[in-house]
């Protein structure tokens, strides 16, 4: 089969496609044939030695795959041949097949497609954890989110309005912002074009926000902590 393959710390286009063996389903694993994979940030970090994770070499990057389920091992009955699903898998999923443990598979129905199953548990399991368990975000605060069109700055909208807040998108253009308001942003806040102290001060009548979620950092995570009189929720 074929893979992605790093073999020494290195850029994006020096990533190699080789030729590996195919997987084997262990006992307790099953062999996913990988129909899409998803990159983050991390990804770029782990490849240029930079991540906390460092897998030996050759590793493929990529640690979210959508899939079917081509052979189980013994033991497995969470999954069987031809459920359609998605793992987490730290890295590895830049190849046609994977073979990971069958209880950390999540089935997925046949109206969501593998390209978007594929970018859902990070992206989405890290805003969820980040606003339910760290922000303890409740219906009817406030919520600034920064970085807003990115990946997890969308997931963070469009939990952030399920769970009954009121969200502030904030991004350094208008397209941007049209992303993540057509995602759950009520507000949205241009920190390119206005100082986003005043402009939390605006939007939220002097107030502040209650929670702020910055998955980006850098100069503006103080400026929107100086408008916050709640919790900040920041890595």
């Amino acid at each position: 089969m074929k893979a992605i393959l790093c073999s020494q710390y290195c850029q994006p286009d020096d990533l190699v496609l080789a030729d590996v063996p195919d997987p084997i389903a262990e006992p307790g694993q099953a062999v996913i044939a990988v129909k899409s994979a998803a990159l983050n940030f991390f990804d770029i970090l782990m490849i240029q030695g930079k991540y906390q994770i460092k897998p030996p070499f050759p590793f493929s990057p990529a640690a979210e795959i959508a899939g079917v389920v081509e052979s189980v091992g013994a033991g497995v009955t969470k999954v069987k041949v031809g459920d359609r699903v998605i793992a987490s898998c730290d890295h590895g999923g830049a190849r046609e097949k994977i073979a990971l443990p069958a209880d950390g598979l999540v089935k997925i129905p046949d109206s969501l497609d593998f390209d978007r199953a594929a970018g859902i548990t990070v992206v989405y399991g890290t805003a969820r954890h980040a606003l339910e368990d760290r922000a303890c975000l409740k219906g009817g605060e406030t919520m600034a989110v920064l970085g807003a069109a990115g990946g997890t700055g969308l997931a963070a909208c469009e939990i952030g309005k399920l769970m009954g807040a009121k969200v502030i998108a904030c991004a350094s253009s208008e397209e941007k912002l049209a992303f993540a308001k057509a995602r759950g942003a009520e507000f949205t806040l241009n920190y390119a074009k206005e100082d986003l102290k005043e402009g939390l001060r605006r939007l939220t009548g002097g107030k502040g926000v209650d929670v702020v979620f910055d998955p980006v950092g850098g100069s503006y995570a103080e400026a929107a902590l100086r408008r916050s009189h709640g919790r900040d929720v920041s890595w």
